[in-house]
């Protein structure tokens, strides 16, 4: 059984992210449609094509490998220059080739050269919108996720109810059992029940278990008046802790432990938390290189692994299996599997805003680079400058997706060998 929901958890994160990715891809769909761009493909993953169906002029489809996707618009960028259209090749070699290869695929997309229902023809805010759409919406993906978590289902939290009062004071911190010798427990001798739920101790009203234990530690040898509700009515009990040593401190003991209950968070907590994730991850990848020679090294050493280092896809599969088969109870594990396809969500959103092609970033810089020309030409009365040829950085964009490969090995070898566990490593 406990195999079985690993594997149904590895599963079910499989499908959350290949939903993650498809819905990226609609946030870059709906308004290159809008804007009246011919749209020739919508694609979920990479690989052999399972399944296709044209509607209209976009064809709509999945793919064996749920790790990315894409959109083909029509006219990503503008056409080959003439020389290069009537079949000239530029010397340069290797990356030559490679820029007149994406150029080649280029104007296939087009429609001679009054298309106007091309990609690079949109005024730069629309671009800005159509590349932006992807990540924006694996952000709004992520609220939500966090909100159904933390304000759906809740956070468990220790209640002021009393769910047991001992019968003893144990004679040491980690003993649980009592003996003879043992003297009661100062909630046993103090009248506390079960069921009670504490209102205020020593004066001071509390609405948490760890604000009564905060006022109960600080307090051995002192008398506290404790107000519980019990059958709805106010009880006062007197309340004096005995003092246990726990790690050469002296604290006040009570002898009551409290119920765990799910506390629904405010509704804009999943807000909050997203942002919060997001200024972690981007902290991630600020420190990327060191992140990554952290992973190599505890990877060769066997050392245990720094718990914030980056995940590849087969390490947050793992994470989800070992939530699934573990023996928390089922809110537990949704919420977490909830969490952590949110933070996936928010990791999608922070990376694809690197202004690094062929991140959406990229375009995006590109289309402001191509905005800020035009507003220079405006400004100084010039002609409008020709359309910013991005099929030149080729070159570079083969540099970072052969950095995100290397990348990508390094992190699905350390999940395998040295993975990130919820018991830790």
């Amino acid at each position: 059984m406990t195999i079985l929901a690993f594997v149904i958890g590895i599963a079910l994160m499989v499908v959350g992210l290949a939903v993650s990715i498809a819905l990226h891809e609609i946030g870059h769909l709906l308004p290159a449609k809008k804007f009246g761009v011919r749209v020739g493909q919508y694609m979920v993953g990479f690989g052999p094509t399972l399944w296709s169906r044209r509607k209209g002029e976009t064809e709509y489809g999945v793919k064996a490998f749920p790790l990315g996707g894409y959109i083909s618009m029509a006219g990503m960028y503008p056409p080959s220059p003439k020389e290069a259209a009537r079949g000239g090749r530029a010397g340069g070699g290797f990356f030559a080739t490679m820029v007149q290869d994406a150029r080649a695929a280029n104007d296939e997309t087009l429609q001679g050269d009054e298309d106007s229902r091309v990609f690079y023809r949109l005024p730069v805010y629309k671009r800005v919108i159509v590349m932006l759409g992807g990540p924006v919406m694996n952000l709004l993906l992520a609220v939500v996720l966090f909100t159904i978590a933390l304000s759906g289902i809740g956070v468990q939290t220790a209640t002021t109810t009393i769910a047991q009062v001992s019968a003893c004071v144990p004679a040491s911190a980690t003993s649980t059992a009592c003996t003879s010798s043992d003297p009661a427990s100062p909630a046993g001798t103090a009248g506390f029940e079960p069921g009670d739920t504490i209102e205020s101790v020593g004066g001071t009203p509390v609405s948490t278990f760890a604000e009564a234990s905060q006022i109960i530690q600080r307090s051995p040898g002192t008398s506290l008046q404790v107000v519980v509700q019990r059958d709805g009515q106010d009880v006062t009990l007197t309340l004096t802790p005995v003092a246990r040593e726990v790690d050469g401190k002296q604290i006040g003991f009570a002898g009551v432990t409290s119920q765990l209950d799910y506390v629904h968070q405010p509704i804009w907590t999943g807000v909050q938390t997203t942002l919060q994730n997001v200024g972690a991850v981007a902290e991630i990848i600020v420190q990327l290189p060191q992140k990554l020679y952290g992973v190599v090294h505890s990877m060769v050493t066997g050392q245990q692994r720094d718990p914030n280092s980056p995940l590849s896809p087969v390490g947050v599969g793992v994470l989800a299996g070992e939530a699934a088969s573990s023996s928390a109870p089922i809110l537990d594990r949704v919420s977490f599997f909830l969490i952590l396809l949110a933070s996936l969500n928010v990791s999608l959103f922070v990376f694809n805003l690197v202004p690094l092609l062929p991140l959406d970033g990229g375009h995006v810089a590109v289309a402001l680079w191509d905005g800020i020309k035009r507003a220079w030409s405006k400004l100084f009365r010039r002609p409008p400058p020709k359309p910013v040829d991005a099929t030149r950085l080729v070159p570079v964009t083969f540099v970072v997706v052969v950095l995100l490969g290397v990348m990508g090995v390094i992190l699905v070898l350390a999940d395998l060998i040295n993975p990130i566990t919820l018991t830790g490593g």
